[in-house]
């Protein structure tokens, strides 16, 4: 067990590694308020570049032409009112958008809440698109560029093996039977190895894993160390608690008019956060490991006469017998 299946001849080292990633792919949305417009890498990447991780947009709250100034605020059980005097002046709380002004203002034909000092017009957040925004997300392709290093065997090599070309690297989508060494994903291919429906997945968002693991045999040759891909879900999609599900985030974008006045566009961006999560150790025979796992193993031979003697000298039917055997009784000569 210690020297074929753990490999005790062995000394280990874990992995180092560094991880690159880019998202490719373009889509066309068409509505009443934006209109026709492409989106593509720069829209719906957000940073463009992160630690072992990367965020794609798939659904998405606008809120155009945001300015500072005086608006109702969002109707609910706090702000909605009747008179001036339901509103309190320089009041905040945890959900508001603004800071009342202690006036109660008309919010539309049926319903006044109280006004705020706000970016204005609020956000209105209460209803997700449904189906998701950017939902041909699914067919956008991640490549993952990933180098390894294993520092007391002084070896490194990356998940694009010498063995794939540009040619094939321009082609190629990972497929763990026809093309598991592709470092090319489709979206929604990784969200489907995890058991997951994309389209449902993209309404509120969520976060991924994609895992790599270099388990290495240092001792054979440098092409059998290979990356294995696998991919799960990170956050809870548990039924039964549904409060603040997916994953999802606010950023703006600003622009200063004509007139010298700043306006903004208030983005709520729902999408999924794929976490590129790489493990690993390596192997590779050492005289040291190999010598203390042979004494070991030789001290485990003691051990085993004294649990045989135990067990036949007190558990077995003919313990007595065994006794008689096993110890000579003398008498004391002088008594």
């Amino acid at each position: 067990w210690v020297f074929l299946w753990e490999k005790g001849y062995q000394e280990t080292d874990s992995v180092v590694s560094s991880v690159t990633t880019k998202v490719k792919g373009v889509t066309l949305t068409n509505t009443s308020s934006l209109g026709a417009r492409i989106w593509d890498v720069a829209d719906y990447v957000i940073p463009p570049q992160g630690e072992n991780t990367v965020f794609v947009m798939t659904n998405v709250i606008l809120t155009l032409n945001q300015s500072q100034d005086r608006c109702p605020e969002l109707p609910d059980d706090n702000t909605e009112c009747k008179e001036n005097n339901n509103c309190v002046s320089g009041y905040v709380s945890t959900h508001s958008n603004g800071i009342q002004t202690g006036e109660c203002v008309p919010y539309n034909n049926s319903i006044k809440t109280c006004e705020v000092l706000a970016w204005c017009p609020v956000e209105d957040d209460y209803h997700i698109p449904k189906p998701a925004f950017l939902r041909e997300a699914e067919n956008f392709t991640l490549l993952v560029k990933n180098n390894i290093w294993y520092r007391k065997f002084n070896f490194s090599k990356r998940n694009i093996l010498p063995t794939i070309n540009s040619t094939y690297l321009k082609n190629c989508i990972y497929d763990p039977q026809t093309d598991p060494f592709c470092p090319i994903f489709r979206l929604g291919k990784i969200v489907e190895a995890a058991g997951q429906n994309f389209q449902e997945m993209a309404v509120e968002g969520g976060v991924m894993a994609l895992q790599i693991n270099w388990d290495c045999n240092l001792d054979r040759a440098a092409s059998h160390c290979v990356p294995k891909y696998s991919f799960r879900r990170l956050d809870n999609k548990d039924p039964d608690h549904t409060v603040s599900p997916g994953y999802n985030f606010r950023f703006a974008k600003y622009y200063r008019n004509s007139d010298g006045t700043e306006s903004r566009t208030l983005v709520k961006a729902y999408g999924i956060r794929f976490d590129i999560i790489v493990f690993g150790k390596a192997g590779k025979f050492d005289v040291i490991p190999t010598m203390i796992n042979i004494g070991s193993g030789l001290a485990l031979f003691g051990v085993a006469t004294v649990l045989c003697d135990i067990v036949v000298l007190y558990f077995m039917k003919k313990r007595y017998y065994y006794r008689e055997k096993k110890y000579k009784y003398v008498e004391d000569y002088e008594l």
